[in-house]
């Protein structure tokens, strides 16, 4: 066996061990069965606002800083003649979930854009999101 065979050797193990390791040290997430995440009242925790949690997740970047739309994206403004706050939470987790509805190849057609999933988002986030997106009134 060369040295250089060694070496790769060597680091293997040590890159096996390190991942058995992490697997058995791993705290398995756990979610609460008694607490709706979906659940139709407004989020009760606000470290952060709706609208600042929008500029943080990039929203504006396709519904433009207004939320009133652009050429990547729909108003938001409309939102609760389409959604309650349980079916936006939904879909902003896996918008992809919705291909095939014809509202949504209608937007396929005219933004040039696809919807994210924000399934990396923490629930109540999206809650928040969810609240303010939904609590918009055209003026």
């Amino acid at each position: 066996m060369t040295n250089a065979q060694k070496w790769v050797t060597v680091f293997l193990g040590l890159f096996l061990l390190l991942f058995i390791l992490g697997r058995a040290t791993k705290e398995e997430e756990v979610f609460d069965d008694d607490y709706d995440y979906y659940d139709d009242s407004p989020a009760q925790i606000n470290n952060e606002d709706g609208l600042s949690l929008i500029n943080k997740t990039g929203c504006i970047s396709c519904h433009g800083a207004d939320l009133k739309g652009t050429n990547l994206g729909p108003s938001l403004y409309s939102a609760k003649e389409y959604w309650t706050r349980k079916q936006l939470i939904a879909y902003l987790r896996n918008p992809s979930s919705y291909d095939g509805d014809e509202r949504f190849e209608a937007y396929k057609a005219k933004y040039k854009s696809l919807m994210p999933s924000y399934d990396n988002i923490d629930i109540e986030q999206l809650g928040i999101i969810a609240d303010y997106i939904l609590s918009l009134e055209e003026e």
